[in-house]
Formats: structure tokens, sequence, C-alpha cells
């Protein structure tokens, strides 16, 4: 692969484009990184850059799977007899990544474990195709010196979350080649190669992940100018309202995994956030026309995650709504919490999407009147 193909998946990386989500809001996301390869001294070719980019997706809070492609153009070594020349080599593999901690986390190590298949030319083009023959043997066999091969991968890491969609990661593995070609051609051994299988390198990357999914926050609702309001009725109509007040917040969706610790309210809801708003707006309205109604403010996750984390989570939320009610004129004496009860209560299914995102939720219970 020539030198400015390199450079061209470089600049791509680092710009981060995107692609297009699916499932739950937010578990899709790319991940470009660029690092360094410490070849096999069987390669006899100089420590190198190492750069690629995938799409990946979070199975679990815990699991996520990268769909990779890297490439790697080394430098044979000035001892090589190819010295002066480049090995070249494209990887496309498909990686696993256990990440520990809560997924909200700042700092979160993983172990990472991957396959896929290597194609590798330690020889250009202009030799692998010369038409002469080599102690007997016909030149088309000089075109095993390059080709796929299987490989594995495994290694360490650590992210740590910069915002709500961007997060660093720093990644150290093995990659274990099993090239039975490169080296074990005729055309190799033309070179001054000996004859070697399997090769394994070493590789340390630091790099971006960029989720997609969500909306950007919707802008705040338009007041435009009306009527003056009607005059108020007679005070025997603005009587305390009925028991059966209730004040649904259902509609009121949240994305999976939020909001994030200092995450607002609005950029947490699943798109299109403006029906959410829209439904915060219409329970603002309500408790202005009920001034004696006192509500509690719960708020509720999925079953995904742990006990602990899905609490914190749930506070969150509650928290998010009582901030948007208070911000909109509620008083604060009027309401009782925010109160958060993590997996608990359900009011569907955990096991289909549809379900936990019902279950992803904020309740206004009414107290008193």
């Amino acid at each position: 692969m020539k030198r400015n193909t390199l450079f061209v998946l470089i600049a791509l990386g680092l710009g981060g484009v995107g692609v297009a989500n699916a499932q739950d809001a937010s578990s899709w996301y790319l991940a470009p990184r660029i690092g360094v390869n410490a070849p096999d001294s069987s390669r006899t070719t100089q420590t190198s850059l190492f750069s690629g980019i995938g799409a990946g997706m979070w199975v679990n809070p815990n699991l996520a799977v990268d769909f990779e492609y890297g490439i790697n153009n080394a430098q044979f070594k000035d001892s090589s007899p190819r010295a002066g020349h480049q090995w070249e080599s494209v990887q496309l593999d498909v990686a696993a990544r256990w990440f520990f901690g809560e997924i909200g986390s700042g700092w979160r190590p993983y172990l990472m474990g991957g396959v896929g298949a290597l194609r590798h030319k330690a020889f250009s083009g202009s030799l692998l195709g010369v038409t002469t023959s080599y102690g007997g043997q016909s030149q088309g066999q000089f075109a095993r010196g390059g080709g796929w091969d299987p490989m594995v991968t495994a290694g360490v890491g650590v992210q740590y979350n910069l915002s709500d969609r961007l997060a660093f990661r720093g990644e150290v593995a093995a990659r274990y080649d099993r090239d039975n070609n490169s080296l074990n051609s005729t055309l190799a051994a033309s070179e001054g190669f000996a004859h070697h299988t399997g090769f394994t390198d070493g590789i340390a990357t630091v790099g971006l992940t960029y989720s997609f999914g969500g909306a950007a926050p919707a802008p705040a609702p338009k007041h435009e100018e009306a009527a003056p309001p009607p005059a108020p009725p007679p005070a025997r109509e603005q009587a305390t309202p009925p028991p059966a007040v209730a004040i649904d917040l259902r509609g009121v969706e949240f994305k999976f995994d939020h909001p994030r610790v200092g995450e607002k309210l609005v950029p947490s809801l699943k798109a299109p956030t403006s029906e959410s708003v829209q439904i915060l707006d219409e329970a603002v309205d309500t408790l202005k026309r009920y001034p004696n109604v006192h509500v509690s403010v719960d708020g509720y996750t999925d079953s995904i995650g742990s006990d602990a984390y899905n609490q914190k989570l749930s506070e969150r939320r509650a928290k998010g709504v009582y901030d948007y009610l208070t911000a909109h004129g509620i008083d604060a004496a009027r309401m009782d919490g925010p109160k958060g009860f993590g997996k608990s209560n359900p009011i569907d299914t955990n096991k289909t999407a549809a379900g936990r995102q019902r279950n992803r939720r904020v309740e206004l219970k009414v107290e008193s009147q």
C-alpha cells in the first residue's frame, strides 16, 4: 500500500466523521486510532507507524464489539535482505472489549481479544510480476510472497470518558499473524530470507471513540405574543382539582445510560426531543393551573447494569426533570425529591428494547392538594 494511502486513512481517523445510529441511542460509535508497531524480529523490519479505524457498538454496559481496519507499512532494516524497501500490511478484524467498572465512570480499564485476517506484502509488485524462473520453478511460485492469512490479537487498555459522546482510548496488544507464505516462497529464498512461519507483533495505540445517536438539544420553546388571557373565572370555580388529578410523563423518553454525570436534561432525551419537551411543558402548565398540587419526582431505569449504578442513574433522571420544572417556574417547595428508585417497579418487560425504553422514565406522583 502506498504511503499516501496511509496518510489518507490517518486523516480520516483523526477527523472522526460519522455513521448512522441503530438500536438504543448512543450504542454505536466510531473509533480512530494511531500508534506504533513493534514487529517480530523475524520480519527484519523497523518499528513503524500503525493506524486504523473501527466502527463499534455496545452489546451491554460492559461489552463492546468493534469492526476494525488497520494498516502498517514498515521499512526493512538496513541489515535485512530487503533493505530500502517496505513490508506492507492491511488488517481486518473483529475485536471484543470487556470493560470493568460502571458505564458512566470516568476511567474504565478493559481486556481485548480479536480475530481477523492480515494481508502482507514483503515484495513489490514489480518483483512478483517478473516472468523469469528460479531454481527450475516457474515464477508463478513467486506470487506466494504476499496474501491473506489468519491472525488473532489480545491486549489490555483503558478508556476515559471526555464528554457525553467523546472518549479517549489507550491500548497495548500482541498480534499473532499466521503468515506461512511471505518468507516461505522461492522469491523470499532468492532474496536471502530464511524460511519462517508465523509472526508475533506488539502494537500500542491511542485513539478516540465518538458515540452516535440522539439529537442536538431542542431549542427553548418560543413564547409568541398572544391575546391577553381571559378574565379569571369566579372564585368558586377556582377549586382544588378533583382527587383523580394525575400528571402523566409517559412519552418523556431517555436515551440509554443518560443523563451522564453533569449532563442537562434535554440532551439526554431520546430523539425527537421536541416530543418529550412538549410533554414536560404540559406538566408545567398543569402544575401552574393547580397551585395546590404537591408532587413527588421519581426516577427509574431499565434492568441493564448493576443496582448501585442504576440507583445513581435514576436519581440523575429525577434531578433533570426536577430542575426543568423549577427552571420553568414551579416552586421547589411543591415537589418532593428528586428521588431515584433504580430498576425497581418496572412498568414493562425488560426483555425487549421497547420495554426497556418505557422503563427508562420519570414519574410525577400527586401527593397532596
